[in-house]
């Protein structure tokens, strides 16, 4: 049995790492300070007595005695990381320093979920690992996007520096069940949309593409990353390379929800990447892992997930 502190916990991928790790045998500290976690998300974890819930920002220091450490902590959404972006910096940079600090003080090995957002609006198709990005420096999402890339600048340093055991994994578009469903996230809006009757709103004229990826699919990833030889650090890119474009997307999910819902397009955000795919050669050869679900299936689970949670909502 391990022990593993899990920050972020509460979070939409932390809440299900959580459940993931006791299921697996392991006794789990989950950190969370609530700004988009929530503990609804874990609720039902607080009767396994290997499962411990903490109220903790990791912009301040954290002691605790692990033997591993996914650092999650971190708001993922344009709306959220956007309400409070000094905020965002903060939780990436000082949040990775203090993980960092107390995983070298403890001999633990530590895993940065990062993101594909390193690579900005990119000019290489697929994306691969060794692709530096192409990043607005203080553009609207500069916040998240060179926070992320600082935090593994300072991954990087604590071992090479220290001899610090880490691990970095770019994760692209993730969904599933505990999505915030207000997150302004592509997936989980247009299936609340959807679900609701409301119009479906598409950013520019919808032929921008991304590569969605289901939440059980990334929690393989980062078990077998973090299971890896000490000497492979990482970045290694997790995502779903089947590649479509947001109105595909609309129309699917109009479709598995047979809503009446109609297409309207607004304007595009400022940096809105035009294409995001991600190369998972490496992830095979290192973690013999590709994903398993595909975007129908994904999202079935997606939408009982949300049909369940509105129906919640509206008795309350």
């Amino acid at each position: 049995m391990k022990r593993i502190l899990v920050t972020g916990g509460a979070g939409f991928i932390g809440s299900h790492l959580c459940e993931r790790l006791l299921n697996e045998g392991n006794e789990v500290i989950c950190l969370d300070n609530y700004f988009t976690g929530n503990k609804r998300n874990i609720i039902h974890l607080l009767e396994n007595p290997y499962f411990e819930l903490i109220r903790h920002d990791v912009c301040s220091p954290f002691f605790v005695e692990v033997d591993e450490i996914y650092n999650l902590a971190c708001p993922a959404s344009p709306i959220h990381y956007q309400y409070n972006p000094i905020k965002t910096v903060k939780t990436s940079v000082m949040g990775a320093l203090n993980m960092l600090g107390l995983a070298k003080r403890i001999n633990a090995k530590i895993l940065q979920a990062s993101t594909s957002e390193v690579y900005g609006d990119p000019e290489v198709h697929p994306q691969i690992e060794s692709y530096w990005g192409n990043v607005n420096p203080i553009g609207e999402r500069s916040c998240y996007d060179e926070g992320k890339r600082c935090a593994e600048t300072l991954f990087i340093n604590y071992n090479k520096q220290n001899d610090v055991k880490v691990k970095i994994i770019r994760i692209f578009n993730t969904y599933g069940p505990n999505m915030h469903p207000n997150d302004g996230r592509v997936v989980s809006n247009f299936i609340v949309q959807a679900l609701k009757g409301e119009d479906i709103t598409v950013a520019g004229d919808g032929t921008q593409t991304r590569s969605f990826q289901y939440v059980d699919d990334l929690l393989d990833a980062m078990i077998r990353m973090m299971a890896t030889r000490d000497e492979f650090t990482g970045p290694v890119n997790t995502g779903n390379p089947n590649e479509f474009t947001i109105l595909e997307l609309a129309q699917k999910i109009i479709e598995l929800t047979n809503s009446k819902s109609q297409i309207k397009f607004i304007p595009l955000p400022q940096d809105d990447p035009t294409q995001r795919k991600p190369n998972i050669d490496l992830a095979k050869k290192e973690l013999g892992w590709e994903p398993k679900i595909q975007l129908n299936e994904g999202l079935v689970k997606t939408i009982e997930y949300f049909d369940n949670l509105l129906k919640e909502i509206q008795k309350h």
